[in-house]
């Protein structure tokens, strides 16, 4: 053998001898770091700990699992330490395959699945397994170990961005499924509300005619009185709204109700209320489709729904094969955007036309203190009252309507013709508001806010006390206060005006 072979022959086995001390090492370090008692597991941490601080903050972001300083004695805050682990323990594996590093992969996957048991379905502390401690301890050891082997700043910084963005995909995917099926729920009807009306119907037409007459018609036309339009075709609604109303006012005799429904729901309406008349307040029920003047020759917005393609659209056109597919149109495809009772409010002068002030109230409304004070504001020879929302925390008029609104019209002429603009919907999709808004700029006075809270159809985010405080709140949205997707926490402010002891909600099977 020559000597320049002997050097190499050398140093050929002094690589494989360090080679193989390191992965001894490597092996003892880990079958040390599994058996450490308490005490030496805590120095460990706290080695990890001080070695976190060195790493650049921008790659590993203001949060670490490492860190004792970000432990606080949140309810959650276990769960959302095993989940952090979880989520680390998901990237390691995947570096761990890249480097083919498969007793790693295995080990890392094994330690996943008992996270996974033991988190479950908990969602606070209380909730999680007698287990969790032990195996919070177990994933802190093996991420320390992948930590030590794997760790590459780029590396980890990729993985965890491709993670973000794939879950940011599917958080996008499931809000379009849940747009779509809290859509589909608003357009639904209850089982119990269907039966209630139902019930109430026949009962109704059971009735000899003398006994379907309500009291103190003479009322109805009196100017001196607080009258309130109310256009409604769900009766567990309109009944709250009466109750609400009444029980706090302060002379409730001097409150008169002229309601009005659709044909469908006429004799429920009645029945109900001539059942449970409002105490001394005067209440009324008149039948949308008896009022003869409300033709399509008269009325461009009647005419505008009976048309063929509203109906088309409304109904058959480009239906959706998909729950993400048919989310986004949803909205604006509600048959209630079809039905003149929601449209009646704009011919308030022609339903009334005996009365100089009337109040208008929405079917999804609870009023809390006597509005009789809304009669005496001055309205600085606007048209009509109302509490500002667009442009603040709701919505802005570029979100319904789809010109500038500089433009809008000056005139009725103006206001009909742009009416007969919109019957392909290029101007604005939804209902009432939109024309509301185009029909009322610049002639409606604003009021204290504190008269109407909106947003309990919506938004979880509402202050409590701003809720308390308010003459009116409004379930506006999508989770109606008597349907099951209505928000828990608003329901009661509603449920307290019906009684579910009577026997018609009781028969119904309807409950809080």
């Amino acid at each position: 053998m020559t000597t320049s072979n002997y050097y190499l022959n050398s140093s050929h086995v002094s690589l494989l001898l360090c080679k193989r001390l390191r992965e001894k090492r490597r092996e003892k370090r880990a079958a040390d770091l599994v058996k450490q008692d308490d005490e030496v597991t805590l120095k460990l941490e706290n080695a990890a700990i001080e070695h976190s601080k060195s790493v650049d903050s921008a790659v590993l972001g203001k949060y670490s699992i490492w860190r004792k300083e970000n432990e606080n004695e949140n309810s959650d805050s276990t769960v959302r330490l095993i989940r952090d682990q979880m989520i680390m323990a998901r990237v390691y594996v995947s570096l761990a395959r890249m480097k083919n590093k498969l007793d790693l992969v295995n080990e890392l996957q094994n330690r996943l699945k008992e996270s996974q048991r033991s988190l479950g379905e908990a969602a606070t502390d209380t909730d999680l397994h007698h287990s969790a401690p032990e195996k919070i301890k177990l994933m802190g050891q093996v991420l320390s170990k992948a930590r030590e082997q794997l760790y590459d700043c780029n590396l980890v910084t990729g993985k965890l961005r491709a993670m973000l963005q794939s879950a940011d995909e599917q958080v996008r995917s499931l809000k379009k499924q849940s747009t779509f099926l809290s859509q589909l729920a608003a357009k639904t009807i209850p089982n119990g509300l269907h039966c209630l009306a139902m019930r109430l119907t026949i009962d109704y037409y059971l009735l000899p005619l003398e006994k379907r007459k309500f009291p103190r018609s003479e009322n109805l036309e009196n100017p001196n009185l607080y009258h309130y339009a109310l256009f409604s075709d769900n009766v567990l609604a309109a009944s709250v709204v009466v109750n609400s109303t009444i029980m706090n006012a302060k002379d409730p005799e001097q409150h008169v109700f002229p309601s009005v429904t659709d044909k469908l729901n006429f004799g429920a309406m009645n029945m109900w209320f001539l059942l449970n008349p409002p105490g001394k307040a005067t209440i009324h029920v008149e039948n949308v489709d008896e009022f003869k003047w409300l033709n399509s020759s008269y009325c461009p917005v009647l005419r505008q729904l009976e048309s063929a393609a509203m109906k088309e659209y409304y109904f058959k056109a480009a239906h959706p094969t998909t729950l993400s597919a048919g989310s986004s149109n949803l909205k604006y495809r509600n048959p209630k955007y079809l039905s003149m009772l929601n449209h009646l409010r704009f011919y308030l002068p022609q339903v009334y036309p005996k009365l100089d002030k009337i109040l208008f109230l929405d079917d999804d409304i609870v009023v809390q203190k006597d509005l009789t004070g809304l009669w005496s504001v001055d309205l600085h020879d606007k048209v009509n009252g109302a509490v500002e929302t667009c442009g603040e925390s709701f919505h802005r008029f570029d979100k319904y309507l789809n010109f500038p609104i500089h433009i809008l019209p000056k005139t009725l002429i103006q206001m009909l013709v742009v009416g007969h603009m919109n019957e392909d919907r290029v101007l604005w999709k939804l209902g009432t508001l939109p024309p509301g808004l185009i029909t009322f700029y610049g002639l409606t006075h604003p009021l204290e806010k504190s008269w109407h809270v909106l947003g309990l159809g919506y938004n979880p985010s509402i202050d409590r006390s701003e809720i308390e405080n308010a003459a009116v709140i409004h379930y506006n949205g999508n989770m109606k206060p008597w349907l099951e997707l209505a928000m828990t926490k608003y329901k009661p402010y509603w449920t307290k005006y019906i009684k579910y002891d009577h026997p018609y909600i009781r028969n119904c099977k309807l409950s809080e």
